[in-house]
């Protein structure tokens, strides 16, 4: 990736829905290279999709959940009947495997606290767990979907 595809991202990230011929005015590049640029930037896989981000608050899912999951065992059974069970939870927004004191880490976002009752009573009917932790996130500080593209240092 050259400075000119990190800028292409860089403004594919804040709005998916810029044409190829927009992102070329901007940038000072003809529209045939720079739509190449992002075929290419697509089927190398660096695109991964393009989405449609909701308000949360405004589309039913205002409580964000944190869940923490010790597992009683690690065996390959024991993961690919949990793994599967989770990924089919459309509450669950990012599933993650952990190192340390805690086996999984669930960002799940739910519509009230009634919702999130419902989830942990399915989530702890899909397998042995020995121990579940739920922490409810107040307010959100900052959120974004936009990867930094100069290795993490601020300009």
């Amino acid at each position: 990736m050259d400075p000119t595809d990190r800028k292409i991202l860089e403004l594919l990230q804040t709005d998916a829905t810029l044409s190829a011929a927009d992102i070329g005015d901007t940038l000072g590049v003809a529209q045939p290279e720079c739509a190449e640029r992002i075929a290419n930037l697509e089927s190398d896989g660096v695109i991964a999709s393009r989405v449609t981000l909701l308000d949360p608050r405004k589309s039913g899912a205002g409580v964000t959940v944190f869940v923490a999951i010790t597992t009683p065992e690690h065996s390959q059974k024991w993961l690919d009947t949990f793994h599967a069970s989770v990924e089919a939870f459309p509450e669950v927004m990012e599933f993650y495997r952990m190192s340390g004191q805690v086996d999984y880490l669930l960002r799940v976002v739910v519509p009230d606290i009634e919702g999130y009752d419902a989830f942990y009573k399915k989530l702890i009917a899909t397998t042995d767990l020995k121990d579940v932790s739920s922490t409810f996130a107040m307010e959100q500080i900052k959120f974004t979907t936009e990867l930094p593209l100069n290795g993490g240092v601020a300009d």
